[in-house]
């Protein structure tokens, strides 16, 4: 039987594209459902692209309720990727998936890390601090932001004058190159 995958995405979805697309055909693995918090976030129509399901949630049935996990258990899912999501993991869901929630940071952590920390924000505090390199890390979830056991890292240079866009950009060739192989072996791991 099929590893089941499912992704949470707060916004474009990018990564979620590259897992999705990873995934299509693959013999031993695939994306079940995308979830999400935004009602507008375009990894609603990247899900439906694939013909993938996607469920809406709110801050409520997220935080006070176990209707995601019952709707995840439903579906067999056997890991949770969190691509780009913003809110922090709730107990009753960590504990339903322990060690089976990932997480990708654009910075190598454990610098750059924390609660706010997401998106261009880390970006802007990296170039600040004037860093040679920047990369993203992939980890397990726990119960704090970017807290969780390192599964990879990967580096780039941050050459004299790259602008924020630049670094950005050298980010998502990193995360769309690596994310989906770095599940895959997760995957992989969880079979024997």
């Amino acid at each position: 039987m099929k590893k089941r995958i499912a992704i949470f995405a707060s916004g474009s979805g990018s990564n979620a594209q590259k897992i999705m697309e990873h995934f299509k055909r693959h013999s031993d693995a695939e994306v079940v459902l995308i979830l999400t918090n935004n009602p507008q976030a375009y990894v609603l129509q990247r899900a439906d692209n694939f013909e993938i399901p996607s469920h809406i949630f709110t801050r409520n049935e997220f935080y006070q309720t176990d209707d995601i996990i019952n709707l995840l258990k439903n579906l067999q899912v056997d890991l949770i990727v969190l691509a780009g999501f913003l809110w922090l993991v709730p107990q009753n869901l960590l504990k339903a998936f322990p060690n089976k929630i990932v997480n990708l940071h654009p910075a190598l952590l454990p610098k750059f890390g924390g609660k706010g920390m997401y998106g261009d924000n880390v970006h802007k505090a990296v170039l600040a601090a004037n860093e040679e390199e920047s990369g993203i890390t992939i980890h397990f979830v726990n119960a704090e932001f970017d807290e969780g056991e390192i599964i990879h890292q990967s580096k780039f240079k941050i050459e004299p004058g790259d602008s924020l866009e630049m670094v950005k950009f050298k980010g998502q060739q990193l995360e769309h190159h690596h994310f989906p192989k770095v599940i895959e072996s997760l995957l992989k791991k969880m079979r024997s």
